[in-house]
């Protein structure tokens, strides 16, 4: 998350901041047979069925449009490790297939849903506090970073994986439906030694897009972050 660097001294850093439609089976080339002392005749509101005809093309068009986005952007972000590798110019380019997804975007309160529940893996971010690009390659995070979120509890977790294994746990604090405050109170180094914050580990993060699968957001600092689904039933410690 692009969250602001907590006061506390740590060793690592945390995320803050188109088939052919078959036949309609209510139509058929062959005449019906009807009684011809008992026919019902329904009545047909042609302005409302208009409305569903022009509907469903506009429905459809906009879902390959997002498929069509996300699979550019997954293309584009997978050669940049995580955006340690991005060239300014590659997070332009990321930066603005992104902003077509959040175009988009169809749940419009990402707090009130539940497809924001789970365990996330960070693809993609151009936070330097957790990239570390200044490091040596050995001394940044090499395995893969996550994200939890429930909005059940309103608790978030970021684990980093090989070599470090820290944690941090934290509280989320709704500004509106889109954004929450993050008021970390737990570090975890190593996966084992547990250190309390002291207060300072705080920061600002906005939900910009969300599906099933795929999570943009934008942290207080402007730092972008992409995430993928990899476990929704995941809980976070309270």
């Amino acid at each position: 998350m692009a969250l602001s660097t907590p006061t506390v001294t740590l060793p690592f850093k945390c995320i803050i901041d188109s088939n052919p439609s078959k036949l309609n089976p209510f139509f058929s080339t062959s005449r019906p047979k009807f009684n011809s002392t008992h026919i019902l005749l329904p009545v047909v509101d042609s302005g409302k069925w208009r409305n569903m005809v022009s509907f469903f093309p506009g429905f459809l068009t906009r879902g390959r449009d997002v498929e069509r986005l996300k699979v550019e952007l997954y293309e584009t972000i997978a050669p940049l490790d995580r955006g340690a590798q991005a060239t300014p110019e590659d997070q332009q380019r990321v930066d603005q297939i992104a902003r077509k997804l959040e175009a988009v975007n169809l749940v419009k309160e990402p707090l009130k849903s539940d497809l924001l529940n789970g365990k996330w893996e960070l693809l993609y971010t151009t936070s330097q506090s957790i990239l570390q690009t200044q490091r040596p390659k050995l001394l940044r995070p090499n395995g893969k970073i996550y994200q939890a979120i429930n909005v059940d509890t309103l608790r978030v977790q970021n684990i980093e994986t090989w070599p470090f294994y820290n944690q941090a746990t934290a509280n989320l604090v709704p500004l509106n439906s889109r954004r929450v405050a993050v008021k970390f109170d737990f570090f975890k180094i190593a996966s084992l030694i547990p250190i309390k914050s002291p207060g300072s580990g705080r920061g600002q993060l906005e939900i910009t897009y969300l599906d099933e699968d795929l999570r943009i957001s934008r942290g207080n600092r402007g730092n972008l972050f992409i995430l993928k689904m990899v476990d929704p039933s995941y809980r976070v410690p309270l």
